[in-house]
């Protein structure tokens, strides 16, 4: 029997071995793969099968809200990889907005390619950052990064760099900042002066430097370039785009003196790089093409920088390998960053020249009504002509799609009516309004022989919702609906939450706890951004333990982990030294006093051990910080030990860490990949901002305190500042550098550029009321309140206030959908 198989194997080897056989099994194996290839195809809808088609050269795909847009790029990734035997020196490379949406993306196309057999590789996916960093690391003589010696800092306008390079512009310009102090009048009244110099010194001239270096920076203009169109525009008194120029200067040579670097440093290295010829080609020869996602949000000089690694260097006469899809009309950044939609829109213009335009209009994530209401909120606002010489929508509609759609559940059926249109007596009957919604919502998919329950840890490791109740209903999760509330700022969110959660105190008649319903508030809950500011309150305790404000804030921080058990901590803490070591005469601590004592004492202990530069890592763990918090406390923990190298006192510790809490976006680190599945839970109300919302979908969405005041909105003049006249020097500084990059000269004059400007906000608040109206599935509910806050920092002063101009048409062309009831 050996033998036997001995000489099967030893026929079959040699047979195999056969020049003829490899060639017919690797045909027979091609053949099998562009088979794999076109069952992916067929199923995608007609516009992701553009992007599956694709041979080579640019393609632009013009996708609406829904219609598929990862799915697609995911397919269409897999198949070029398949088709043209990329691999891991030789790939695609995938780029996308966000660190989760890289995460999800590298997710399918890694499960298309094990639907055709293949090896995981071939393709990379980056962050646009991720990307300029890794190109500029690989060249760091030719890019001048080296992260080894720099510091990454993300400045806001409180941030020593700008406020330094403010003075330093004040003492180098006198002339021009005499100009700016005496404004449009000026009686020459000491207090007057000295009021304005504060003004301008810690509001305006900060302001307009952050805003400004931002955007020259990212649209690849450089400080002496702002100089030259200010010299060309001489309709301006003021001379704003020379002070600009000025002030981006100093800080520019502040950057390098102190070898810090900012995320547009990161994209212009990366192109220094690519400058280079030889570097160039390196880089190239290891791109086949580039797949850009959300590309309606990229800059002129990220586009500059895909476009360049995706041209062939052994053909550069060719079009580059260049796939770019985003949506217009979900364009959202370009009134704080230098996107702006008019870069995308003439790609697919240009594209559709050349029969190069694919678009995704077929749209299976929402209900009927829903989508016919947020293609007339498109269509009506275009005509209205309310954003001026700006056009907010490309001329664009969703449609449904086809019957036999691939993906599930297309086009949901709607709950109820599917879209609702409240007018609200005040923003506490909204909320109020809401959460009896909700309730609804919760009931409607209950089993009629659904009973109470109470045993909170079953709820728990069964998955059901959690309650802070006694007597709450266990939710079955599989039946119930996803819902969000899509507010405009955070401090909506906030008010929104504590009527929830208080609904008595407000005289409101609604219980959510009562149903087990968690209330996700998603600018509470994002707790990361969280870890500078936690770690710095602890270590002001540490330091001063005496103190009473200190030791307050510290146990608030315990509390709120819930390390400690929750008390009034006032009663302690106006004598932290009897609190925390209390004498033979000093009264009896209760338990839950002496578990915060006990708690503090080790601590401060730690304090006593350790060396400053472990304290970080150690609080950090002290707080049982989760796995994405311990990583954002080990770059922090890194940020402070660079910068505070040979003085590492907790002086000089809590210094740097001030500024970082006080005048710095610091960035963390997000290790969680399920984002989309933390917001989008069953059975769980989300309060979530309409920025954070995209890429999100919800099947109930609320979208309330829809005013005018709100959405548009208007730009805003400082009562302190207006003696510079009735705008700002940021917004016209910035419409003018827009206007120079659209070469639209001469460029406009003061009262111009502010109108202008208004134009951009106005256009994108739109787009950003269409973002949230498309993240709804079955339901969409919509409410401009009578009254509401004039500002959000005292929501219970109410007034009188006008809808958003969206509502009243909204309300005409869809009155089988506006709510009524008895206003009391």
């Amino acid at each position: 029997m050996t033998d036997e198989f001995d000489s099967d194997f030893m026929r079959s080897t040699t047979e195999i071995d056969r020049p003829g056989n490899i060639s017919s099994q690797l045909e027979t194996a091609g053949v099998l793969r562009e088979q794999a290839c076109l069952k992916i195809r067929e199923s995608l809808r007609a516009g992701q099968q553009d992007m599956a088609d694709w041979k080579g050269g640019p393609l632009a795909v013009s996708a609406v809200p829904g219609a598929g847009k990862s799915t697609g790029m995911a397919a269409a990734s897999a198949i070029a990889i398949a088709r043209n035997q990329l691999h891991n020196r030789r790939q695609l490379i995938v780029v996308t907005f966000t660190r989760s949406a890289a995460a999800n993306i590298k997710a399918k196309i890694r499960e298309r390619l094990q639907q055709l057999s293949l090896y995981q590789g071939g393709f990379a996916v980056h962050t646009l950052h991720g990307l300029a960093l890794n190109i500029a690391m690989r060249h760091p003589d030719l890019s001048g990064l080296n992260l080894e010696n720099s510091t990454l800092v993300t400045p806001t306008q409180s941030h020593r760099l700008i406020r330094t390079c403010v003075e330093l512009w004040i003492a180098e310009n006198p002339r021009r900042y005499q100009v700016l102090l005496e404004g449009q009048q000026f009686d020459g009244e000491e207090t007057e002066r000295l009021r304005r110099q504060s003004v301008l010194r810690t509001e305006i001239l900060p302001q307009l430097a952050k805003t400004v270096i931002h955007e020259a920076k990212s649209s690849g203009l450089f400080p002496e370039q702002l100089l030259e169109m200010s010299a060309l525009n001489t309709g301006d008194g003021y001379e704003i785009l020379a002070v600009a120029g000025g002030l981006y200067q100093k800080y520019q040579a502040l950057l390098r003196s102190r070898e810090f670097i900012d995320y547009d440093e990161m994209i212009l290295a990366a192109l220094r790089v690519l400058d280079n010829p030889a570097a160039r080609a390196i880089e190239q020869k290891q791109v086949f093409a580039v797949f850009e996602d959300e590309a309606q949000d990229s800059t002129p000089l990220q586009t500059r920088l895909l476009e360049t690694l995706a041209i062939d260097p052994d053909r550069p006469d060719l079009p580059p390998n260049f796939i770019r899809v985003g949506d217009p009309n979900q364009a959202i950044n370009s009134t704080f960053t230098p996107a702006d939609p008019i870069y995308f829109n003439k790609f697919c213009d240009d594209c559709a020249v050349e029969k190069k335009l694919a678009t995704m209009d077929g749209a299976g994530r929402s209900t009927q009504v829903i989508i016919d209401a947020a293609n007339f909120m498109l269509q009506w606002v275009n005509r209205s002509e309310l954003a001026g010489t700006e056009q907010p929508f490309r001329d664009q509609t969703i449609k449904l799609v086809k019957s036999d759609d691939p993906q599930k559940d297309a086009n949901p059926a709607p709950i109820g009516i599917g879209l609702e249109l409240h007018t609200p007596r005040d923003v506490y009957h909204t909320v109020e309004l809401i959460g009896k919604r909700v309730i609804e919502l919760v009931e409607q998919f209950l089993p009629a022989d659904f009973e109470w329950g109470s045993n909170d840890k079953e709820r728990e490791s069964g998955g059901e919702a959690a309650s802070d109740g006694e007597n709450s209903l266990k939710l079955p999760l599989e039946k119930l609906k996803s819902m969000a509330i899509l507010v405009r700022e955070n401090k909506q969110g906030k008010f929104i939450k504590e009527v929830l959660e208080n609904p008595k105190k407000h005289g409101l008649s609604f219980d959510l706890r009562k149903y087990g319903i968690k209330i996700e508030d998603v600018g509470e809950r994002d707790r990361h951004s969280q870890v500078p500011l936690e770690i710095l309150t602890l270590l002001q305790f540490l330091d001063r333990p005496h103190s009473p404000d200190y030791l307050k804030a510290a146990l608030k921080i315990l509390s709120d982990r819930q390390l400690i058990p929750k008390q009034d901590y006032n009663a302690f803490t106006t004598s932290p030294e009897q609190f925390l070591y209390p004498g033979p005469l000093d009264p009896k601590q209760s338990d839950p006093v002496r578990k915060c004592r006990y708690f503090c004492c080790g601590l401060l202990q730690a304090r006593l051990e350790l060396p400053p530069y472990q304290i970080i890592s150690f609080l950090a763990l002290a707080l049982q910080y989760d796995q994405t918090e311990l990583a954002t406390a080990d770059k922090l923990a890194e940020r402070v030990a660079i910068q505070t190298a040979g003085n590492n006192s907790m002086h000089n510790i809590l210094d740097v860490l001030s500024e970082i809490v006080s005048s710095e976006r610091f960035e963390p680190v997000d290790a969680d990949d399920k984002i989309e599945e933390r917001y989008t839970s069953k059975g769980q109300l989300t309060i979530i901002t309409m920025h954070k919302a995209k890429g999100l979908d919800w099947d109930c969405v609320f979208l309330p305190f829809l005013h005018e005041q709100t959405i548009p909105g208007s730009l805003r003049v400082l009562p302190q500042a207006r003696f510079l006249g009735d705008f700002t020097l940021a917004e016209v500084a910035r419409a003018q550098i827009r206007a120079s990059l659209h070469e639209k000269y001469p460029l406009p004059n003061l009262g111009e550029a502010w109108e202008q400007a208004g134009y951009l906000k106005t256009a994108e608040e739109f787009r950003l009321l269409y973002v949230a109206m498309t993240r709804a599935k079955s339901l969409l509910w919509m409410a401009a309140e009578k009254k509401g806050p004039f500002t959000w920092n005292k929501p219970q002063n109410l007034q009188e206030q006008k809808p958003c101009p969206v509502m009243p048409v909204l309300k005409q062309r869809f009155p089988g959908n506006v709510i009524h009831y008895d206003i009391i």
